[in-house]
């Protein structure tokens, strides 16, 4: 069985229909017990106090705003080089989700860093760079509408997602590139003995566990709604072929 199978329209729903219920049940379930363990179980940090406790939702929102646009890169280069149109359409599903996760990143940050750097936003590296992934997110979106037909709007929103890529990587390593920078570096996930930027402690274990189990859950619920929009746009493709050949007879 080869994985390209399933770019097939009518196997991608079969399967994706089967998988939804169990990935959205997860997704539930990692969230609500992520965020009642973090919110309710976790002590109060010594420095941040309870203000640490945003990082539950902030991290990995964040986490999905810059891995859904390395997604939908992916599948916009599937669709470039073959063409199938699941992966365009499922690379234009994503790109609503991902910028959603960057509204809550940005607004989660501005509400976390307020009391800790005493401003609502700074000019830092990452910030500016996944405010700016965010701008990519809106033209992505606006390109899809602003075309009428749909495989050119696919080879002109991959063009633009292979560009936004960069601005992704700067989110993500920015830190790593600047010194300068109210940003911490890494400390959920990092190589200890790193010096630079990397310096930040590591994540105590208390805050950890239920920040990985957010992270899963979030992960889980780009999945589930990434395959739900996918499906809502196959059944739109199909209707406007239905509505087209009606009008040809």
């Amino acid at each position: 069985m080869s994985l390209w199978e399933y770019a097939n329209p009518t196997k991608f729903m079969r399967l994706s229909g089967a998988v939804l219920p169990w990935v959205s049940a997860l997704a539930a379930i990692s969230i609500v017990s992520a965020l009642y363990w973090g919110f309710f179980l976790t002590p109060e940090d010594f420095k941040q106090g309870s203000t640490v406790k945003i990082i539950f939702i902030h991290v990995p929102a964040a986490m999905i705003a810059i891995n859904a646009w390395f997604m939908m890169l992916v599948t916009s280069l599937v669709w470039v080089i073959r063409r199938h149109h699941v992966s365009a359409l499922a690379a234009r599903a994503s790109a609503p989700i991902g910028f959603v996760m960057t509204l809550i990143a940005l607004i989660t940050g501005a509400v976390w860093g307020q009391p800790m750097w005493g401003t609502w936003w700074a000019w830092d590296p990452r910030l500016t760079s996944f405010l700016i992934l965010g701008l990519f997110y809106l033209g992505y979106m606006a390109l899809w509408e602003a075309v009428e037909n749909d495989d050119t709007a696919a080879d002109l929103t991959s063009v633009l997602c292979l560009v936004g890529t960069v601005f992704a990587i700067l989110s993500r390593y920015a830190v790593n590139f600047w010194n300068q920078g109210l940003h911490q570096g890494a400390s959920v996930i990092r190589v200890d003995g790193v010096t630079g930027a990397d310096t930040a402690e590591k994540v105590s274990n208390v805050y950890f566990y239920p920040l990985a189990l957010s992270m899963l859950g979030f992960f889980l619920l780009f999945v589930a709604l990434v395959l739900l929009r996918t499906r809502t746009e196959i059944r739109l493709r199909r209707m406007q072929a239905l509505l087209a050949r009606e009008r040809v007879n």
